[in-house]
């Protein structure tokens, strides 16, 4: 229940939420509209070649796919016409894809030829369930071509224009849909998104597909001091203030007849909050230390990656702000949630640091048989890092590259990088040991909490004392299950069996001699989500 005088929470509004491939799905849709595994590549000796992409049909009409480096052919999205993989050190034997169930079973030629994570594949093959799938899975031919296995929208008529935004992935094609629908109407649309999902980028191609001619102004509130924001955003009378010598027009004139992108609106102090509020409401502002108000005219779109909700609780935030804002919301999707895209959109960033060095011929190599540009073991690592910066921190390792290998054929990781993609885990803290729980089937719940009141911590002793069972540990710290996850998210030396690298895993699993168990207790995750982790790596824990 809310505080007495607190602002009620407002109702639900109108979300665009972009969910993945295969939870966008439901089980049992027409083939037409189901997701089609796919194979995107990632790595190729002719770099200019990532992002092609074969769909795998048959599979879901119940027949065997195969693939050698002579057929069948990869095209670009949009492109009818496509060229097979064509390297001359990849087998003319085919590797078979063939249906299995939900998910898909990979049989290599010949044993060794194919690895996934580092492993050859078996001769007997390996089977992808739909998790799997969902979350891509890298297969390596000959060292040098690698393509990731995922699930793929079913292509229909009408596809989005591409809004400037590089990808194909579902997630990607449905925020482009959204934003189609909601560009040339009149009302407030709030993004939301982790930091460096290309907010700003969204808010401009709401603004070039609106019916607006006029300007784009952006603003981040986070960059403005708190005591001026006010003044810079509806503009101030001369006097107002100490040092006002003439009158401010102010971000939301200046943006008269067009869009005004508020960056970080989280970051609003609570008299630019009132102000945005009455904007919102009324149409029409008072500059600072004006008597008379100023009718404006500007579509407003604001973006955040803070948890709006959490700081209403909080008392920080507005609710009827939140919902005045939000008249649509659209949810980014974070980089680790679209991993088909990372080898298109690490392609463009390098192609542009290429061409400003006048090195872009390295794209497209004389030779077939001279070493590739991209290496497929740096590919590989590229598509599993969890990329916390998302689309900004690829872009920035993008330049860090092909800068540091100036002169040089193919790419090479240095010590620092080498470092960063790695992401080891920092030491947790040493908190006091919780008492051991009681021997019972299931923990009897504490009373029902807030998760914003557990700490890291109190976290950390919970997920310790019930050996990382997730479910025990919400039951015995009273929040919810869900919550566990966020928690963990946020947290800076916490982290998901997802985050786990393959390196990381396999030196695990070979030094625990495939104790799962012992497994547990060094990496500090999940043993359900472990275990999976595990089996997709085609590794056997002990005593399975």
């Amino acid at each position: 229940m809310p505080r007495p005088g607190a602002d009620v929470p407002p109702a639900p509004v109108p979300t665009a939420d972009v969910s993945t491939a295969a939870e966008s799905m439901p089980r049992g849709a027409p083939a037409s509209t189901r997701p089609i595994p796919a194979l995107t590549l990632v790595a190729h000796p002719t770099a200019t070649r990532i992002g092609e992409r074969l769909l795998l049909h048959g599979l879901l009409a119940g027949r065997e796919v195969t693939l050698s480096r002579n057929a069948p052919d990869f095209t670009r999205p949009g492109e009818p016409l496509g060229l097979p993989l064509g390297d001359p050190f990849m087998s003319r034997k085919p590797l078979r894809f063939t249906p299995a169930g939900e998910g898909v079973r990979v049989l290599p030629p010949e044993e060794g030829r194919c690895t996934c994570a580092g492993e050859p594949l078996p001769a007997s093959g390996r089977e992808f369930g739909p998790e799997a799938l969902a979350r891509g899975v890298l297969l390596e031919f000959s060292g040098r071509t690698v393509v990731l296995l995922h699930l793929a929208p079913a292509p229909g008529p009408g596809a989005p224009a591409s809004l400037g935004m590089v990808g194909e992935s579902a997630p990607l094609q449905a925020l482009r849909r959204h934003i189609e629908r909601v560009a040339d109407l009149d009302v407030p649309v709030l993004i939301r998104g982790e930091t460096g999902t290309g907010k700003e980028l969204v808010a401009q191609a709401l603004h070039s597909r609106s019916r607006r001619g006029g300007p784009f102004v952006s603003v981040n509130l986070g960059a403005i001091p708190k005591e001026l924001a006010a003044a810079e955003l509806f503009g101030s009378v001369r006097g107002a203030f100490t040092g006002s010598q003439r009158d401010r027009e102010g971000f939301f004139r200046a943006a008269q007849g067009g869009t005004l992108f508020l960056d970080e609106v989280g970051e609003a102090s609570p008299e630019v909050q009132v102000m945005l509020l009455r904007v919102l409401e009324t149409g029409e502002l008072y500059p600072v230390g004006a008597s008379r108000p100023v009718a404006t005219d500007v579509r407003l779109v604001a973006a955040t990656d803070a948890d709006l909700e959490a700081q209403i609780e909080e008392g920080r935030f507005r609710a009827p702000l939140l919902h005045r804002l939000a008249g649509y919301e659209l949810r980014l999707p974070p980089l680790r949630e679209r991993r088909e895209d990372i080898g298109p959109l690490f392609l463009h960033f390098a192609r542009q640091e290429l061409e400003a060095l006048g090195e872009a011929h390295h794209l497209t190599p004389s030779d077939p048989y001279a070493p590739p540009w991209l290496p497929a073991a740096l590919a590989v690592r590229l598509v599993l890092h969890p990329w916390p910066g998302n689309i900004r921190q690829l872009r920035n390792v993008a330049r860090q590259l092909v800068i540091s290998s100036r002169g040089q054929p193919f790419l090479e990781l240095d010590a620092r990088l080498a470092q960063e993609l790695r992401l080891p885990l920092a030491p947790a803290p040493k908190p006091a040991p919780a008492p051991a729980p009681e021997a019972t089937p299931e923990p009897e719940a504490a009373a029902r909490r807030k998760s914003t009141e557990v700490g890291e911590p109190e976290l950390l002793a919970a997920l310790r004392a019930h050996d990382w069972d997730v479910k025990r540990a919400a039951l015995h710290l009273g929040i919810a299950r869900s919550s566990i996850y966020d928690l963990i998210e946020r947290s800076p030396s916490l982290r998901l069996a997802g985050d786990l690298s393959v390196e990381e895993l396999t030196r695990c699993f070979h030094a625990c001699e495939g104790n799962l168990d012992e497994m547990v207790k060094r990496l500090e995750v999940s043993r359900r989500a472990l275990n999976r982790r595990v089996k997709e790596l085609g590794l056997v824990p002990k005593g399975t």
